[in-house]
């Protein structure tokens, strides 16, 4: 046998020099969260029965292991919206009439509550591994998947439609196949967006985890060991120093992933900026910079690369085929009965809606619900002009200052994290001791989880303005006002519109446990759509549940056709011609 001593690649690379300082580091880092991966899931598999023989304590030496499980189950929820989105919302952009089914269907998603989903999950996964944790734990994943993958996919179905128009003329001339233009360009295209709407998809999640751990099926609760649990029970029991024992917890552990995972992820996307010129500032990152000194990693990312190169492969044969000539008639007559299909569906359904609603209620029902329903929607209005005032500044200012981006990525992680329901008692407290009024001041709690959609995809749009447009403006002397108008708030509008959009579906979301909150015996309530789910749901009243989720629906749709998507389209002409 011929000896081993010219191979070619990263393995011959680790027989020929060794390991380095790096390899031992990075092995290290990796081992110890596979480890922690491992004991995590092990009590994934063990019987539902083991949670009655051993509930969540409020003792603070189970607090780390409970801090790990929910860790694991966001960032399973995480993986999953990111497949989610790689698919859907690129179906979406690329073709019209999956576009005319996935934008409506993703708008009327994001405005369903949490509850809406696990009223018919939770019976399906635990159906689906009888007696065992593990439906429970699928059932919660979901839960946090809902919070997480709706603004992933419209971020990147933002970045597909707002490609450059020469970067596809490009393309094209190449003959670039329908697999290589999207590995090649729109991927890379869209991936510093998606990365930032990945961190915040991530701490919204924080939002709904006391939700998604404290399950109820019938007249049985399951109460899944998590930090999410944890700060149900201590405000259950008033016990703040509990609630702030699992706030802390939750700071440790986002500012462990944001240096391990984000803040790495954030400065290998940058290399996907569009610009013409070299950045003179970049996301730096100490465990980004060590694990490219590794000899490890290339190993360990074999399989992953060799199956990107075998897609390219398979893929170089293939003829490039030329644009569709099919006959406009032909054409415009699919599109007509598309449409028809669509319609039936859409009528059959509110048809069907209607008649389960209207045999147990009254029109007049439907029509206070309605006037329930623009209560909210003016509050959501007020709310985001308000938040787009306050953030769209420090966005942008944060954008273009990679080196402070980076000291406040993980502060502002925290606090697009932290669980808005822990200050519903300092809400309630203060409104009853100074006699305020419910429908003013109980108000921004709705858009205390959601602001930070703007915030996170201002950042990301002020990052992405090219530095040669920002440096042709400083030589031009372009200041004030016409630096905004003309450079800052074009190159972040197609961003600002995504967090827009997400937010004030989001807040129409919590507007749900905004409008109706408690704190022990004392309950306040504000008049809205939100607090007639809230106590529809609390009642058992299932048609006035079904009635107020499809007004919930309806207006968010009716916001986003007439509000958003306009600019949307404006924001897609604007950056073609540019």
């Amino acid at each position: 046998m011929p000896p081993i001593s010219r191979g070619v690649g990263p393995f011959s690379r680790i027989l020929r020099r060794g390991p380095n300082r790096a390899d031992i580091i990075a092995f290290l880092l990796l081992a110890g969260i596979a480890i922690l991966i491992i004991r995590g899931a092990e009590g994934v598999a063990e019987p539902l029965s083991q949670l009655r023989i051993a509930p969540v304590t409020l003792d603070p030496w189970n607090l780390p292991g409970y801090a790990l499980r929910t860790t694991l189950r966001m960032f399973a929820a995480l993986g999953a919206s990111l497949v989610f989105t790689l698919v859907i919302a690129t179906l979406a952009a690329r073709s019209r009439r999956a576009e005319q089914i996935i934008v409506p269907a993703l708008d009327i998603l994001q405005s369903v509550p949490i509850l809406g989903f696990l009223t018919f999950t939770v019976t399906f996964f635990m159906g689906m591994f009888p007696g065992q944790q593990l439906g429970v734990e699928c059932a919660a994943v979901f839960a946090i998947f809902t919070s997480q993958a709706w603004n992933m996919a419209f971020s990147f179905y933002q970045s597909l439609r707002s490609v450059p128009s020469d970067l596809e003329e490009v393309s094209r001339g190449f003959g670039l196949s329908p697999l290589r233009r999207f590995l090649r360009l729109e991927l890379p295209f869209a991936t510093p967006a998606l990365v930032w709407n990945a961190m915040m998809s991530m701490s919204g999640g924080w939002f709904f985890v006391v939700a998604s751990e404290a399950i109820t099926v019938g007249n049985t609760t399951v109460t899944l060991p998590g930090i999410g649990s944890w700060l149900a029970i201590a405000i259950d029991h008033r016990d703040f120093v509990s609630v702030g024992w699992a706030v802390a917890a939750m700071g440790v552990v986002i500012l462990l992933y944001d240096q391990l995972v984000f803040r790495p992820v954030v400065a290998w996307a940058d290399r996907f900026r569009f610009e013409q010129t070299a950045s003179t500032e970049r996301p730096r990152s100490w465990a980004y910079d060590l694990f490219r000194r590794t000899h490890l990693l290339p190993i360990l990312f074999a399989p992953v690369t060799g199956f990107g190169r075998l897609l390219m492969m398979l893929d170089r044969g293939r003829p490039v085929r030329p644009a569709a000539t099919r006959n406009p008639k032909v054409r415009r007559i699919g599109d007509i009965v598309w449409t028809v299909l669509i319609a039936v569906a859409l009528l059959y359904s509110t048809w069907t809606i209607i008649g389960y609603v209207m045999h147990s209620l009254r029109w007049e029902d439907a029509a206070t619900v309605f006037a329930l329903a623009c209560v909210t929607m003016l509050r959501v209005l007020v709310l985001i002009v308000l938040a787009s005032i306050v953030w769209v500044p420090i966005g942008v200012w944060i954008g273009l200052r990679p080196k402070w981006a980076e000291r406040l990525q993980p502060v502002a992680q925290f606090l697009a994290a932290f669980p808005a329901n822990v200050l519903f008692p300092f809400a309630v407290i203060a409104i009853v001791h100074w006699k305020l009024d419910p429908n003013v001041w109980l108000s921004p709690l709705m858009v205390l989880g959601t602001q930070w959609y703007i915030l996170f995809n201002v950042i990301a749009g002020a990052s992405a303005i090219p530095t040669d447009l920002r440096e042709a403006a400083g030589m031009f002397g372009v200041r004030g006002w016409q630096w905004w108008r003309q450079v800052a708030l074009p190159g972040i509008f197609p961003f600002y519109v995504t967090g827009a959009l997400t937010a004030s579906g989001g807040s129409w979301n919590a507007s749900i446990v905004a409008e109706a909150v408690s704190w022990g015996d004392q309950k306040l309530e504000a008049s809205g759509l939100g607090a007639f789910i809230a106590k529809a749901t609390a009642a058992g009243d299932y048609p006035r549940v079904a009635l107020g989720i499809a007004v919930m629906s309806l207006f968010v749709i009716a916001f986003n056709r007439l509000l958003w998507r306009p600019m949307y389209s404006f924001a897609e002409r604007r950056l073609r011609l540019a």
